[in-house]
Protein backbone atom coordinates (compact mmCIF):
# COMPACT_ATOMS: atom_id res chain seq x y z
CA UNK A 1 0.00 0.00 0.00
CA UNK A 2 2.97 2.25 0.85
CA UNK A 3 4.96 1.55 -2.48
CA UNK A 4 1.55 2.59 -4.39
CA UNK A 5 1.28 5.51 -2.82
CA UNK A 6 4.80 6.62 -3.58
CA UNK A 7 4.45 5.56 -6.94
CA UNK A 8 1.07 7.54 -7.78
CA UNK A 9 1.67 10.15 -5.02
CA UNK A 10 0.41 12.72 -7.77
CA UNK A 11 -3.12 11.18 -7.98
CA UNK A 12 -2.77 10.41 -3.68
CA UNK A 13 -2.69 14.10 -3.81
CA UNK A 14 -5.70 14.80 -6.02
CA UNK A 15 -7.47 12.78 -4.40
CA UNK A 16 -6.58 13.62 -0.73
CA UNK A 17 -7.03 17.23 -1.88
CA UNK A 18 -10.70 15.91 -3.23
CA UNK A 19 -11.45 14.29 0.19
CA UNK A 20 -10.43 17.67 2.30
CA UNK A 21 -12.53 20.15 0.26
CA UNK A 22 -15.16 17.94 0.80
CA UNK A 23 -15.41 17.91 4.25
CA UNK A 24 -14.71 21.22 4.69
CA UNK A 25 -17.62 22.25 2.15
CA UNK A 26 -19.41 19.60 4.83
CA UNK A 27 -18.14 21.59 8.16
CA UNK A 28 -19.51 25.41 6.27
CA UNK A 29 -23.00 24.12 5.39
CA UNK A 30 -23.58 22.87 9.08
CA UNK A 31 -22.97 26.63 10.32
CA UNK A 32 -24.88 28.67 7.26
CA UNK A 33 -27.46 30.89 8.27
CA UNK A 34 -30.83 29.98 8.34
CA UNK A 35 -33.00 32.26 6.33
CA UNK A 36 -36.79 32.91 5.80
CA UNK A 37 -35.23 32.88 1.86
CA UNK A 38 -32.34 33.24 -0.46
CA UNK A 39 -32.66 36.93 0.03
CA UNK A 40 -34.61 37.43 2.93
CA UNK A 41 -33.08 36.75 6.45
CA UNK A 42 -35.67 37.80 8.56
CA UNK A 43 -38.79 40.46 8.77
CA UNK A 44 -40.03 42.86 11.22
CA UNK A 45 -43.47 42.86 12.48
CA UNK A 46 -45.89 44.90 15.05
CA UNK A 47 -47.11 42.74 17.95
CA UNK A 48 -49.29 44.09 20.76
CA UNK A 49 -47.42 47.43 19.69
CA UNK A 50 -43.77 46.23 19.72
CA UNK A 51 -41.47 45.27 17.08
CA UNK A 52 -41.33 41.67 17.08
CA UNK A 53 -38.46 39.93 14.90
CA UNK A 54 -39.34 36.89 12.63
CA UNK A 55 -36.48 34.67 11.73
CA UNK A 56 -35.82 31.28 11.96
CA UNK A 57 -33.95 29.07 14.58
CA UNK A 58 -30.40 29.22 13.74
CA UNK A 59 -29.26 26.13 15.38
CA UNK A 60 -29.16 23.46 12.45
CA UNK A 61 -29.48 20.27 14.68
CA UNK A 62 -32.76 21.95 16.12
CA UNK A 63 -35.87 19.45 16.74
CA UNK A 64 -39.61 20.44 18.12
CA UNK A 65 -40.20 18.73 21.24
CA UNK A 66 -43.82 19.69 22.29
CA UNK A 67 -46.90 18.22 20.91
CA UNK A 68 -46.25 19.52 17.59
CA UNK A 69 -44.22 16.71 16.84
CA UNK A 70 -47.32 14.27 16.98
CA UNK A 71 -48.21 12.69 13.41
CA UNK A 72 -50.92 10.61 14.86
CA UNK A 73 -53.99 12.26 16.56
CA UNK A 74 -57.25 10.10 16.71
CA UNK A 75 -59.54 11.44 13.63
CA UNK A 76 -62.68 11.55 14.32
CA UNK A 77 -61.92 14.57 15.42
CA UNK A 78 -58.43 15.55 14.11
CA UNK A 79 -58.80 14.95 10.68
CA UNK A 80 -56.74 16.06 7.46
CA UNK A 81 -58.64 19.05 6.09
CA UNK A 82 -58.67 19.99 2.24
CA UNK A 83 -56.40 22.59 0.81
CA UNK A 84 -58.98 24.79 0.74
CA UNK A 85 -61.30 25.69 3.68
CA UNK A 86 -64.41 26.81 1.60
CA UNK A 87 -64.87 27.92 -2.05
CA UNK A 88 -63.37 31.52 -3.28
CA UNK A 89 -61.22 30.90 0.05
CA UNK A 90 -57.53 31.54 -0.75
CA UNK A 91 -55.16 28.87 1.27
CA UNK A 92 -51.71 31.01 2.08
CA UNK A 93 -48.34 29.46 3.09
CA UNK A 94 -45.79 31.14 5.28
CA UNK A 95 -44.28 33.85 3.09
CA UNK A 96 -47.60 34.96 2.21
CA UNK A 97 -48.76 35.62 5.29
CA UNK A 98 -45.53 37.63 6.43
CA UNK A 99 -46.69 39.77 3.39
CA UNK A 100 -50.06 40.01 4.50
CA UNK A 101 -48.89 41.00 8.20
CA UNK A 102 -46.40 43.54 6.43
CA UNK A 103 -48.74 45.01 4.03
CA UNK A 104 -52.54 44.43 5.03
CA UNK A 105 -52.15 44.46 8.52
CA UNK A 106 -49.35 47.41 9.14
CA UNK A 107 -51.54 49.16 7.02
CA UNK A 108 -54.79 48.03 9.11
CA UNK A 109 -56.36 46.69 5.81
CA UNK A 110 -56.17 43.37 7.26
CA UNK A 111 -56.22 41.24 10.23
CA UNK A 112 -54.98 38.12 11.30
CA UNK A 113 -56.55 35.51 13.78
CA UNK A 114 -55.67 32.80 16.07
CA UNK A 115 -59.24 31.29 15.54
CA UNK A 116 -57.71 28.71 18.71
CA UNK A 117 -59.43 28.98 22.11
CA UNK A 118 -57.78 31.98 24.67
CA UNK A 119 -55.96 28.66 26.51
CA UNK A 120 -53.92 28.04 23.27
CA UNK A 121 -53.11 31.35 22.34
CA UNK A 122 -52.12 32.48 25.40
CA UNK A 123 -49.26 29.68 25.34
CA UNK A 124 -48.26 30.52 22.22
CA UNK A 125 -49.21 32.35 19.18
CA UNK A 126 -47.93 33.82 15.99
CA UNK A 127 -46.82 37.85 15.77
CA UNK A 128 -49.10 39.99 15.13
CA UNK A 129 -51.76 37.06 15.69
CA UNK A 130 -55.21 38.38 17.68
CA UNK A 131 -57.21 35.96 19.33
CA UNK A 132 -60.68 35.40 18.16
CA UNK A 133 -61.83 31.99 18.77
CA UNK A 134 -63.86 29.93 16.03
CA UNK A 135 -67.09 29.71 17.93
CA UNK A 136 -67.79 33.66 17.98
CA UNK A 137 -68.08 33.57 14.28
CA UNK A 138 -70.21 30.24 14.63
CA UNK A 139 -73.70 31.60 15.37
CA UNK A 140 -75.42 35.19 15.45
CA UNK A 141 -74.66 36.93 19.15
CA UNK A 142 -74.20 40.48 20.22
CA UNK A 143 -70.21 39.58 20.69
CA UNK A 144 -70.13 38.82 16.60
CA UNK A 145 -71.78 41.51 16.17
CA UNK A 146 -69.16 44.06 18.00
CA UNK A 147 -66.72 42.02 16.13
CA UNK A 148 -68.21 42.58 12.80
CA UNK A 149 -68.50 46.83 13.45
CA UNK A 150 -64.67 46.24 13.86
CA UNK A 151 -64.19 44.46 10.70
CA UNK A 152 -66.35 47.34 8.71
CA UNK A 153 -69.63 45.58 8.69
CA UNK A 154 -71.88 48.20 8.30
CA UNK A 155 -76.14 48.20 8.39
CA UNK A 156 -77.41 48.54 4.67
CA UNK A 157 -80.83 50.82 4.20
CA UNK A 158 -82.66 47.37 4.19
CA UNK A 159 -81.43 46.78 7.65
CA UNK A 160 -79.44 43.73 6.48
CA UNK A 161 -75.10 43.64 7.06
CA UNK A 162 -73.33 45.50 4.15
CA UNK A 163 -70.12 43.97 3.65
CA UNK A 164 -68.32 46.16 1.34
CA UNK A 165 -65.87 48.11 3.13
CA UNK A 166 -64.63 45.43 5.22
CA UNK A 167 -60.89 44.43 5.94
CA UNK A 168 -59.13 41.78 5.03
CA UNK A 169 -58.87 38.12 6.93
CA UNK A 170 -56.44 35.42 7.39
CA UNK A 171 -57.27 32.46 10.14
CA UNK A 172 -55.51 29.64 11.56
CA UNK A 173 -55.10 27.11 14.27
CA UNK A 174 -53.12 24.47 14.64
CA UNK A 175 -52.97 22.75 12.00
CA UNK A 176 -54.07 21.04 9.04
CA UNK A 177 -55.67 18.84 11.17
CA UNK A 178 -57.57 21.30 13.39
CA UNK A 179 -60.51 22.27 12.44
CA UNK A 180 -61.27 25.53 14.24
CA UNK A 181 -60.27 28.28 11.63
CA UNK A 182 -61.99 26.07 8.91
CA UNK A 183 -65.58 26.32 11.19
CA UNK A 184 -64.30 29.90 11.83
CA UNK A 185 -64.44 30.73 7.82
CA UNK A 186 -67.39 29.08 7.34
CA UNK A 187 -69.11 30.71 9.80
CA UNK A 188 -68.29 34.01 8.36
CA UNK A 189 -69.11 32.84 4.97
CA UNK A 190 -72.35 31.63 6.28
CA UNK A 191 -72.61 35.34 7.89
CA UNK A 192 -72.24 36.73 4.63
CA UNK A 193 -68.59 37.60 4.72
CA UNK A 194 -67.02 37.67 1.56
CA UNK A 195 -64.88 34.53 0.93
CA UNK A 196 -62.63 36.64 -1.33
CA UNK A 197 -61.83 38.86 1.69
CA UNK A 198 -60.74 35.56 3.71
CA UNK A 199 -57.30 33.33 4.01
CA UNK A 200 -56.69 30.20 5.41
CA UNK A 201 -53.24 29.40 6.87
CA UNK A 202 -53.54 26.30 7.02
CA UNK A 203 -50.46 25.16 8.21
CA UNK A 204 -51.15 26.70 11.15
CA UNK A 205 -49.03 26.56 14.02
CA UNK A 206 -47.47 23.12 13.32
CA UNK A 207 -46.20 24.19 9.88
CA UNK A 208 -45.11 27.39 11.27
CA UNK A 209 -42.92 25.83 14.37
CA UNK A 210 -41.75 23.01 12.24
CA UNK A 211 -39.82 25.89 10.13
CA UNK A 212 -38.12 26.94 13.28
CA UNK A 213 -40.08 30.58 12.60
CA UNK A 214 -40.58 32.54 15.89
CA UNK A 215 -43.22 32.70 18.06
CA UNK A 216 -44.40 35.27 20.86
CA UNK A 217 -45.73 33.79 24.53
CA UNK A 218 -48.23 37.00 24.70
CA UNK A 219 -50.23 38.49 27.75
CA UNK A 220 -53.47 37.56 26.38
CA UNK A 221 -54.92 40.28 23.45
CA UNK A 222 -57.96 38.62 23.00
CA UNK A 223 -60.78 40.31 20.96
CA UNK A 224 -63.09 40.90 24.05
Amino acid sequence: MLRAVICHHKQALLVTGLLCYTILVYAASEQREVRLTADLPSVVIDHMGQPVTVKRIQDNNNRLADDFTKTSRPCPPFCIHPIQAAPGVRTVGELELLDFLQHEVASEKGLLIDARMPSWYNSETIPGAVNIPFVIFTKATPKRRRIFKLFGVKKGDTGEDDFTDVIKLTLFCNGPWCDQSPRAIKGLIGAGYPAEKLQYYRGGMQAWKSFGLTTVLPKSHSVE
